[in-house]
């Protein structure tokens, strides 16, 4: 189609014919002016001319439309990662933690709530029957990885802690065994140690190899952390009702929570003339009659303190 602008007049004597293509005139005769002018105005003031092609143009871009959208919506599939691909590829999608308080700083000496690995409180006991709770290094046994040790030794044992295989020398504490069988008949016996289990159960095993005398074990996850390298053995947290439980232990600050509850002992290295539990034996048996032990714990240490 031959378009003009307003100010310019048409060229002659080479007219084009509107229907030939922009490079290509067609082969027909040439028409005269005036008809070719009233042909151009007839075809611009046609209303269904501009019509059509309004409609060719919408309907062409609506087409465009719908195809960049599919190829867009194509590339975002391809973009994204689906579950199973994501699964594939290693992502995961990553869930906001649960908002929960913050813990207050604990003080220095304040011993922490909640021990991560506390295996408590214990079975229930029978009604009546009183609890002693024992340590175990420096209390029942001393241990130690020295060569030099086999020179006198009761036994060995050989653990494998972190990965690796180490051997324990253990000397008894004398008396050691009667102690632990006259205790059995009048306690329930319960190990508190804060030893690792992989040593502890080894050492244990040997001084009660048939089972018989060891209500229960606890070992270091039964412990609760001070905050400053302590480790505190909470006769609370064990269920037993604290009129009826006794604890011995060669270190205070194993019993710190409940020292009323406790009969210290004198820590045991090498000494073949020690006679600390034929002493605690003594008072437990004391203890064993009264309704409140603590009661006569506290007369123990009164005369020891006045003596």
């Amino acid at each position: 189609m031959v378009s003009r602008t307003p100010t310019k007049q048409p060229l002659s004597p080479l007219p084009r014919a509107a229907s030939g293509s922009p490079t290509k005139p067609t082969p027909s005769p040439s028409p005269s002016p005036a008809s070719a002018r009233r042909r151009r105005v007839l075809r611009r003031g046609s209303p269904g001319r501009i019509k059509s092609l309004a409609a060719t143009f919408d309907t062409s871009l609506r087409g465009c439309r719908r195809r960049l959208l599919k190829l867009f919506a194509r590339l975002a599939v391809l973009g994204s990662p689906t579950k199973r691909r994501a699964a594939a590829a290693g992502f995961r999608r990553l869930r906001s933690p649960p908002r929960s308080p913050s813990p207050p700083t604990p003080k220095p000496n304040q011993v922490a709530a909640v021990s991560p690995q506390l295996p408590l409180p214990l079975p229930p006991v029978s009604p009546g029957r009183r609890t002693l709770f024992l340590d175990l290094d420096e209390t029942l046994i001393h241990s130690q990885t020295d060569p030099a040790a086999r020179a006198r030794h009761d036994f060995a044992v050989r653990p494998v802690i972190a990965g690796q295989a180490v051997t324990f020398y253990v000397v008894k504490r004398p008396g050691v065994d009667a102690f632990l069988a006259a205790a059995a008949a009048a306690f329930e016996l319960v190990v508190f140690t804060a030893g690792l289990p992989e040593y502890a159960s080894l050492v244990l095993d040997r001084l009660d190899p048939r089972g018989a005398l060891f209500a229960h074990r606890l070992y270091r996850g039964a412990c609760r952390d001070a905050g400053d390298g302590r480790l505190v053995k909470d006769l609370a947290a064990t269920g037993r009702d604290l009129r009826r439980a006794v604890i011995v232990d060669d270190n205070p600050n194993a019993y710190s929570l409940q020292p009323d509850n406790a009969v210290p002992v004198a820590p045991f290295i090498d000494d073949a003339d020690d006679h600390e539990l034929e002493r605690v034996m003594g008072i437990l048996s004391i203890a064993a009659e009264f309704d409140d032990v603590r009661d006569a714990i506290k007369r123990y240490k009164e005369i020891v303190e006045a003596s």
